[in-house]
């Protein structure tokens, strides 16, 4: 069943729990929580510069920080190229995945270096779904995407409907420059299905972008609910992640803060759906 089919809202809120090896409560501290690297995985029609406002924030608080540039041919090849990127880090990472980079973080976060997953107003798909099964039955009076007719196997969307569709809260000239450069989107990688679930293993954080025309935000709040994530909401368009870096940075560096608990030890382990506050524009899912 699509996840577009349901408007209803169902938050489920966790308290995190810090485990060690007898059951006991153990706490990171200085000595054994370094920052992990965090890696950023775009999404369809866009490429990776998009992140350009959130990478500068990370950098500035101290975390190292790469760009995946994945080519969105088919999930197969998305997938190698993030889990490239990921061995070339220095130790645990946090993958952060937009959009269809969603999927892709979902696949490519079993990595054994990854600590936690963050979605941006992003496709979590569970085992055996893909964006296709995701998406193919809308919600009755959900915005429809204006997505052109695929031409030799790719998809773009429409120029003129870019900006009220994907980017309603990015600037005009940035918002004309996403839709003049958009990346064609392979029809394969709509195609791709997840084989293994990384967020069934692992702790994760969602933010839902209220606003968005492309994913609609009760399909992001059932698809975080179903992860166990953590969920944040704010008010912001699909490219939220451009629009608004310092809520999309915060979150991160929550998720990012959380996760340090896996390198004091190798017996400890983090539950998520513990709510953080961001900012005074976003707010926990209740």
């Amino acid at each position: 069943m699509s996840m577009f089919k349901s408007s209803k809202f169902v938050s489920v809120v966790m308290s995190a729990a810090l485990l060690a090896a007898g059951g006991g409560a153990t706490a990171a501290t200085p000595a054994n929580a370094a920052k992990p690297s965090i890696v950023l995985v775009h999404g369809g029609f866009v490429d990776g510069s998009g992140w350009e406002g959130v990478y500068k924030i990370l950098k500035k608080d101290g975390y190292d920080v790469t760009i995946v540039q994945n080519p969105t041919i088919s999930l197969a090849d998305d997938v190698a190229v993030t889990r490239r990127v990921i061995a070339a880090q220095p130790g645990p990472v946090v993958l952060v995945g937009h959009s269809y980079g969603g999927v892709v973080i979902t696949e490519a976060g079993n990595d054994d270096k990854v600590t936690g997953l963050v979605y941006i107003a992003a496709f979590a798909p569970d085992k055996g779904e893909s964006v296709n099964t995701l998406i193919k039955d809308p919600q009755p009076g959900a915005p429809v995407p204006p997505i052109l007719p695929p031409q030799d196997g790719f998809l773009l969307l429409d120029k003129s409907k870019f900006a009220a569709s994907f980017a309603a809260d990015v600037n005009r000239d940035t918002a004309a420059f996403m839709a003049n450069s958009q990346v064609p989107w392979g029809v394969d990688a709509l195609g791709g299905a997840v084989s293994n679930p990384a967020w069934q293993s692992k702790p994760s954080w969602y933010l839902v972008a209220t606003d968005d025309k492309m994913i609609p935000p009760p399909a992001q709040r059932l698809m975080s609910k179903r992860a166990g994530a953590t969920v944040m909401e704010t008010g912001g368009s699909h490219a939220v992640y451009v629009s608004k870096p310092n809520v999309v940075a915060r979150l991160i560096e929550q998720a990012a803060s959380n996760v340090k608990v896996f390198l004091a030890g190798p017996h400890a382990r983090t539950i998520s759906g513990q709510m953080f506050p961001i900012n005074g524009d976003s707010k926990a899912a209740s």
